[in-house]
């Protein structure tokens, strides 16, 4: 008995041997000498590429005009058709009992604009006569999509006009009381009614968005007057106020004023940023002479060459027979902040995605999958963005491609996004968990930023075990 149990611990040792995780790495009984290395010996080039034609998949707007030295001159307006409430509020209600809707617009108090705050403006707000076109981008043309003799509503605003409201985000998963100003603007009292009359004949009208565009395609918002400052709109909604007849008791009732939110500007809905952007003759100049600059929106992107088969060659070429494990491989990029009038921040995320594949990202509404796209945020302090989970990009070509990169595995987009998170109470001990949902080009507020690839660290990290 005792025979058989060493046979079967032997058996086992031998089975160890062969054991791995990852490339080459395993279990040993036999003398070894362990090491950690780590390489930063790496160079990544790249240029910047101008990028004036987005596609929008964001329900977030920009609206204003600005002129700013050093980044350029900015004029963004908006379209969006409407996701509408499944249910409007008829019992006791007729048409002619609305006496009132506004459509608000709600932007940050903080971070919510770019520019002079006390800059006085003035918007339009037009009725779209057809739908929206899908997929649509921020060069999109308006002309034959609305009548400008047609004016349903005009405000003055400014970042400093409007009420505020207290309301509730997630950073990093840390619920962040914060407060977003509203700009109201009144609407015509007949839209309201018109609504109302639109649900009660048919309320499958209201069922989904696609059918609604055939009742109010939707709006087009554009600035008439003034310059200075971009606001960031959040959200967008129509709400509708009317009186309703309650019954008390059997024979007795009264009149109350209600409010209901009729229609609203979701990330589902087509909506677009209509951006024209005409660059500062300081940040041509840079361009001119191969500086890599990020500018938003519409401005900017960079293009860069990752040098991923001369990191393999190398890792190889030391590991030998060796075994091994690559730990982890990282970009670290350092950026300046180019000297603007108002002074325009970096965006606060960037995507690095191969190039081939990019166009694809946004279209399909994709999230970073550390293979072949991968997201970074800011760091003000340390003023870099750190891409990491660069791993599995390069254990891919190891594993599946013999080691071997394609031209099209080098070539990587870097671009400035907007990153969506999803926060959700995970437990009472463990706190909220934030999912990132969707990443989405940058037009939440103008960005710029000098990536400074002549310092860029690229660190690759492996575990190496020479076996005697």
């Amino acid at each position: 008995m005792k025979q058989f149990l060493n046979v079967i611990l032997a058996a086992g040792v031998l089975l160890g041997l062969f054991a791995c995780t990852d490339e080459t790495i395993g279990v040993s009984i036999t003398d070894s000498v362990s090491s950690v290395i780590e390489d930063s010996s790496f160079v990544i080039t790249g240029h910047s590429v101008r990028n004036d034609r987005v596609q929008m998949r964001t329900s977030t707007k920009m609206l204003g005009a600005l002129q700013a030295d050093g980044y350029g001159s900015l004029i963004a307006e908006a379209v969006t058709s409407w996701m509408p409430a499944i249910s409007i509020d008829t019992a006791g209600v007729k048409a002619d009992m609305i006496d009132s809707c506004r459509l608000k617009l709600r932007i940050p108090s903080r971070n919510g604009f770019t520019g002079d705050s006390l800059a006085p403006m003035r918007l339009n707000v037009y009725r779209l006569n057809k739908t929206l076109p899908s997929p649509i981008y921020s060069d999109f043309d308006p002309t034959d999509y609305y009548d400008p003799d047609e004016l349903l509503a005009s405000e003055s605003y400014s970042p400093k006009s409007g009420w505020i409201e207290v309301a509730t985000s997630y950073v990093t998963g840390t619920a962040q009381y914060d407060t977003v100003r509203v700009i109201s603007v009144p609407m015509p009292v007949e839209l309201g009614r018109e609504l109302f009359n639109a649900y009660k004949s048919d309320p499958l009208l209201f069922s989904s968005p696609k059918r609604f565009a055939d009742v109010f395609p939707g709006i087009y918002i554009t600035n008439s007057y003034g310059s200075g400052h971009v606001v960031n709109i959040k959200s967008t909604e129509l709400d509708v106020y009317y009186k309703q007849r309650v019954q008390l008791t059997d024979s007795t009732d009264t009149i109350s004023t209600k409010g209901q939110s009729y229609l609203a500007s979701t990330p589902e809905i087509i909506s677009d940023n209509i951006i024209r952007y005409d660059i500062d003759d300081a940040i041509t100049s840079m361009v001119n002479q191969g500086q890599a600059l990020i500018v938003a929106p519409a401005g900017y992107e960079v293009e860069v060459r990752f040098p991923i088969q001369e990191i393999i060659d190398k890792y190889q070429a030391n590991i030998g027979n060796n075994q091994s494990v690559i730990n982890n491989l990282t970009l670290e990029l350092p950026v300046s902040i180019p000297e603007t009038e108002y002074n325009i921040q970096p965006p606060t995320y960037l995507l690095m995605v191969k190039t081939s594949k990019k166009d694809n990202f946004i279209n399909g509404d994709s999230l970073a999958n550390n293979k072949d796209s991968f997201y970074a945020i800011y760091d003000p302090i340390d003023k870099e963005y750190e891409f990491t989970g660069l791993r599995n990009y390069a254990l891919n070509i190891i594993n599946n491609q013999g080691g071997i990169a394609t031209e099209d595995d080098l070539r990587f987009t870097i671009t400035p996004v907007d990153v969506t998170n999803y926060t959700y109470q995970q437990s009472y001990y463990y706190g909220t968990t934030s999912t990132v949902t969707k990443i989405s080009p940058m037009v939440s507020r103008p960005a710029i930023v000098r990536l400074l690839l002549d310092k860029a660290r690229i660190k690759m990290t492996y575990s190496k075990q020479i076996v005697d």
